[in-house]
């Protein structure tokens, strides 16, 4: 585990999970069958479409689920559970079943990511971490998405470390930044656990701690030939810091035969420096070095600078990343939508509100996308009742829940089923992809989404449909609990 191993996590529940699993233990409902769904309601920064992430880390929690003897006692002395309940905590595992898309897929708001069959406490239970995960790798795998869109091709490197929330969210928003598109990190101990590349360059303090800038330099290639990326802002960039960059690289890399190497920004007016150090670099010889540029970068920072005509190979994204300053809640939520009567056949369940955003979809559901055989690109998603099935050789009519008018005729197209088993009866039927091959998937299924539902700006509304049959259950449900 990432965080101290000291720690079961199984006790990061929010409190009235244990206090409502009691209830349903007195009530008779322990062993009743629910499905829950994880989804949420609206794309961080008012983009298109999200990145589902974290899910290794909820297969890694739900193998582990139990309560250690301290666990009990320390329910025990609160003072309002049963010994039954107890006793029941003591020989807890998870025997469900769960279904997941797949870590990097682009997903849309209240389609469900993951969905949870399981008894009811069970069910309850795993609430709060399943949102954890999902919530925070999923906010950060789409703002580097975004980031990397931005910077156009160029290297993207997270740098976040030391502002992020705490150790956890350090180490695996390096992750998800990574699952996102992102190079690599900065962050030591993400390459060490998940093989996320570990960089970097140097600190204003080394260049400090020296006499001069050009002895600073000087030490820092002599030590690292073929890695030299020097930081130049220290003092002056355009006065010193290149014109030391150079030199250092004549005397230390040009006898050598080493072309490779670099310079770093951190501050300043980066279109203006970026194009003044190219051309020295480039009149100096140097047209291989790379330049660098860091210091509270975004999507939308990158994307100004570049059309300014900034001189950039690679960008360090550092707070703005790390913690999704812009938004920094994904908003992701945990909701009943069924349970199974004694004789198998399911009852779908819905929460009704005032706030039409806050109705949910019922019943357990399949989740589909349609994909054009013409051109590869994603056309809709469609939610429909569990027993049915897409027939992808006939044309079909869907339309938009939220604006019913507005229908879309789909043809020659191929639909593909989203969610994949992840556990059945309990045990793992799921093998968690490499990291690589999980942020080679997210790159390429976000080629798939057109050009008009990646905008950053007003994106273009993806079409994610209710199957007839599943918009007709939803439609009784409110009429028939609308008055409760």
């Amino acid at each position: 585990m990432v965080v101290n191993d000291k720690l079961n996590l199984t006790m990061l529940c929010d409190f009235y999970e244990l206090t409502m699993s009691q209830g349903y233990f007195a009530n008779g409902y322990k062993d009743r069958i629910t499905y829950f769904d994880v989804f949420f309601r609206q794309c961080p920064d008012g983009g298109g479409f999200a990145i589902a992430a974290g899910l290794e880390q909820i297969v890694q929690y739900i193998q582990d689920l139990h309560f250690d003897p301290e666990d009990i006692e320390y329910l025990r002395g609160r003072k309002i559970f049963s010994e039954e309940f107890l006793e029941y905590l003591a020989d807890f595992r998870f025997t469900g079943d769960i279904w997941a898309v797949p870590e990097g897929t682009p997903v849309f708001p209240r389609e469900p990511i993951i969905t949870v069959r399981a008894p009811a406490i069970q069910a309850q239970l795993i609430e709060t971490y399943i949102l954890l995960c999902v919530n925070h790798q999923s906010l950060i795998a789409t703002k580097a998405n975004r980031v990397v869109r931005a910077a156009q091709g160029r290297t993207v490197l997270e740098f976040g470390s030391r502002r992020a929330q705490g150790a956890d969210a350090a180490i695996l928003g390096a992750r998800a930044a990574y699952i996102g598109g992102c190079n690599g990190t900065a962050c030591t101990i993400s390459d060490q656990l998940f093989g996320v590349y570990a960089g970097g360059t140097m600190a204003h303090a080394w260049v400090q701690m020296f006499d001069t800038e050009y002895e600073a330099f000087k030490a820092y290639v002599e030590m690292y030939p073929t890695n030299a990326t020097l930081l130049v802002d220290t003092y002056n960039t355009l006065k010193s810091g290149v014109p030391n960059a150079i030199r250092v690289f004549n005397e230390v890399l040009k006898p050598k035969g080493i072309t490779k190497c670099g310079i770093r920004l951190d501050s300043g007016d980066m279109t203006y420096l970026t194009q003044k150090a190219r051309k020295m670099l480039d009149d100096a010889g140097w047209t291989e070095c790379q330049i660098s540029v860091s210091n509270s970068l975004d999507e939308y920072i990158i994307q100004d600078i570049l059309r300014q005509g900034a001189k950039i190979d690679m960008f360090g994204v550092g707070e703005r990343l790390i913690t999704a300053k812009s938004e920094p809640v994904f908003g992701g939520v945990y909701k009943l939508v069924a349970v199974e009567k004694d004789d198998g056949t399911v009852q779908p369940k819905i929460k009704i509100s005032e706030n039409v955003g806050k109705i949910t979809n019922p019943h357990y559901k399949k989740l589909y996308r349609f994909f054009g055989n013409d051109t590869g690109k994603a056309i809709a998603d469609y939610l429909c009742v569990h027993d049915e099935v897409v027939d992808d050789s006939k044309d079909m009519e869907i339309f938009d829940p939220d604006a019913t008018w507005k229908r879309k005729k789909v043809y020659n197209f191929t639909a593909k089923e989203l969610q994949v088993p992840i556990f059945k009866d309990g045990k793992l039927v799921y093998t968690c992809p490499a990291l690589d091959e999980i942020r080679g998937y997210c790159l390429q299924q976000v080629d798939t989404l057109w050009d008009e539902v990646k905008r950053f700006d007003n994106p273009q509304t993806y079409f994610v449909d209710l199957s007839q049959k599943l918009w007709d259950i939803k439609y009784d449900l409110l009429k028939t609990n609308s008055g409760k």
